[in-house]
């Protein structure tokens, strides 16, 4: 049996990251992850999301050795635009923008390619001779104890850890293992992440285009082959992206063209479709003896104003913070569920809201949604509150 200080299981994003931010405070580390990460956009397999990486997250990536590697390839954000496109044609009828510079001298964030990001954080992980990834190795079973926890990995060999986190998505072996039941709800709808080029220039403002079925969202992405490019998060009703999914691709085309209200002028698709369900979920608990849940195995949202990856990297801000000494005491894993565990509610909340308001069908309820949407805009110590609420900062 082997000791590491730390065990994460599970090897996306977060879990990486999570390594990555343990090892770079100086504790010995193992990842696990049964899949490894594919890193090359056109690889089989490959992640083909973008993620925003709003301010408070950029200090996580910094103290764990990464967003110098990572800040060559960011586009920043300096806008969020959020365009009703509710009427009886699928056209903008009401835009506002809640830019940056109202709150701060720095972008709302910066968005990079999910791949690219795997790229980058494994290696980063080579570099750190305290932190080994074991790609193509899973978790197979947990047995936590007050005083360690011991896992056994997939090939057969275990580990004695002071701390396993849990970073092993939506359906977590982890909190299955450790009992932790979760709150659910299903909305029947699924998202399509794919990037596209386009005529007009993105000019750092990533906007959500709402008419029904869910956001459609457009996030700058760098330039391809020479033309402006965009990362598009379209979220529909599930019986639609089957359908979408179906289409000729001049006929995807066209609906995609008409779905974009021609905000950037004429989208070309770049790459191709990747699909996923959408929901939101909490974990009952976000610890067990020796054990912390983040990132979607602890909760999940739908993927409206950048907060998902986000909300994990404030999980592991604050586990990191209570990790002082022994990083798996009890005393350490209570202060980070009453810390996390509300906030990370109340997110899910306000997002669940913000989900069910764009995905109204009904043309008085979407007129209602635009009224709405001008009202909160026009008055500005509103617009600042609930930019800085979107930052998760006060």
């Amino acid at each position: 049996m082997q000791d590491s200080q730390i065990v994460v299981s599970g090897g996306g994003i977060a879990g990486l990251i999570a390594a990555a931010a343990f090892g770079s405070a100086g504790h010995v580390v193992t990842c696990v992850d049964p899949a490894p990460p594919v890193t090359d956009e056109a690889a089989e397999g490959s992640d083909l999301r973008s993620t925003a990486f709003l301010h408070p997250s950029i200090a996580v990536l910094a103290a764990a050795g990464l967003w110098e590697r990572l800040a060559p390839h960011a586009t920043p954000l300096q806008v969020m635009r959020i365009i009703d496109a509710g009427g009886k044609e699928s056209q903008a009828r009401l835009t506002r923008d809640f830019d940056a510079s109202e709150i701060s001298d720095q972008p709302f964030g910066w968005n990079l390619p999910n791949w690219l990001l795997k790229r980058e954080i494994s290696a980063r992980l080579s570099s750190l001779q305290n932190v080994r990834f074991l790609p193509g190795t899973g978790t197979a079973d947990l047995v936590v104890r007050d005083s360690e926890a011991i896992v056994t990995l997939t090939d057969g060999s275990c580990l004695r850890a002071q701390l396993v986190i849990g970073a092993d998505g939506r359906n977590s072996p982890v909190r299955q293992m450790l009992g932790i039941g979760t709150r659910t709800i299903r909305y029947g709808q699924k998202a399509l992440a794919f990037a596209v080029t386009h005529d007009r220039p993105h000019e750092n403002v990533s906007t959500e285009i709402h008419r029904s079925g869910g956001p459609f969202t457009l996030v700058p992405l760098p330039d391809r082959d020479g033309k402006p490019s965009s990362a598009v998060v379209w979220m529909e009703r599930g019986t639609e992206t089957a359908r979408l999914r179906e289409l000729s691709p001049e006929a995807f085309g066209a609906e995609l063209n008409r779905r974009s209200a021609g905000v950037l002028g004429h989208l070309t698709q770049a790459t191709r479709l990747t699909e996923w369900p959408i929901i939101s979920q909490i974990a009952d608990s976000f610890t067990a003896p020796r054990t912390a849940l983040i990132a979607e195995a602890a909760h999940v949202v739908p993927p409206i104003g950048a907060q998902g990856l986000n909300m994990s990297l404030a999980d592991l801000a604050s586990l990191l913070s209570v990790s002082a000494g022994d990083p798996g005491s009890q005393a350490s894993l209570d202060a980070y569920n009453r810390r996390r565990r509300p906030e990370a509610m109340a997110r899910l909340v306000g997002i669940d809201a913000l989900n069910r308001a764009s995905m109204i069908s009904a043309r008085p309820l979407r007129d209602i949604r635009a009224a709405a949407l001008g009202s909160l805009y026009a008055v500005s110590p509103v617009r600042r509150v609930l930019m800085r609420a979107g930052l998760g900062v006060s």
